[in-house]
């Protein structure tokens, strides 16, 4: 062989053991990718990471019923963010929530992660704001989204939002079933919650008395720039899926929520209303 031709092949040699070396690092940084996925998504049992994607946002889900926005008893509206509080208002830290009562990742983060908020308020550790988003409605059509949030801001007149929230995530239908868009069956699960089924609070869910005020907090959900429901943000700082290299938990938060709140005073105050 021809020292041209032994170099050309030795050259050939090394850039097929370079090309081999890069491949099994691409495969590598896949495999690690995987399996980090599936560890977020075992911690709460998630179908999907990031919950439901917002690129659909655009196609709608909130109210067309014109009319005054009338607020539900409480509520609050910070920076054009409409929100529903619950636990001491005095509580150091502040977890904001944006979900959809359609939303199957939003109903396994709370039915994970709710006894470990609920400690965290009854300790005046953290006080919540709940923003409520209609997303699957414009993503697949239907009304449940707006229709929830309308009886849960109604709840919230009669204060029993905690209890009645919580109640329709224990009981969400399948996301392609629109079942929260009956306002009987609505009605029908606030039976569950005790003093919550009124003539005030059929008549606030019939008439849709606060779908303007949903069709608000919508409207701020699909100008803040979130990926999709849930969002969850400690202090300002998004923690779901993770907090820095840390994924979510019940553990976590409450750790996470130590740390905020070191060296300050557990709120007093009375809670919220709800």
């Amino acid at each position: 062989m021809s020292e041209k031709n032994r170099g050309d092949g030795n050259r050939s040699a090394r850039e097929r053991l370079k090309e081999q070396r890069e491949h099994e690092k691409s495969q590598e940084k896949k495999r690690r990718v995987l399996i980090v996925t599936a560890a977020v998504v075992g911690v709460l049992g998630l179908a999907a990471v990031v919950g439901v994607i917002a690129a659909n946002a655009d196609k709608g889900g909130g109210s067309d019923k014109a009319g005054p926005v009338v607020a539900p008893t409480g509520a609050t509206d910070q920076d054009g963010k409409p929100a529903i509080p619950t636990g001491k208002p005095d509580a150091p830290s502040t977890l904001a929530i944006w979900e959809d009562f359609r939303c199957p990742a939003c109903a396994q983060f709370e039915n994970v992660m709710r006894d470990s908020i609920h400690q965290l308020e009854a300790a005046g550790a953290l006080k919540v704001e709940y923003h409520l988003a209609t997303l699957i409605d414009g993503n697949m059509g239907g009304s449940g989204s707006l229709r929830a949030a309308n009886a849960a801001a109604c709840s919230q007149d009669a204060g029993k939002f905690t209890a009645y929230h919580d109640t329709l995530y224990i009981n969400q239908p399948q996301e392609t079933d629109d079942a929260f868009g009956k306002n009987d069956r609505l009605i029908e699960l606030a039976a569950k919650v005790p003093g919550l089924d009124t003539p005030a609070f059929r008549s606030c869910v019939n008439d849709g008395t606060h779908d303007s005020w949903v069709a608000e907090s919508n409207k701020a959900f699909q100008n803040g720039g979130f990926r999709g429901t849930p969002s969850v943000l400690l202090n300002g700082e998004s923690i779901f899926p993770t907090k820095g290299n840390e994924q979510i938990s019940p553990a976590n938060l409450k750790k996470w929520v130590a740390e905020a709140n070191k060296g300050k005073k557990p709120g007093t105050a009375s809670p919220s209303a709800g």
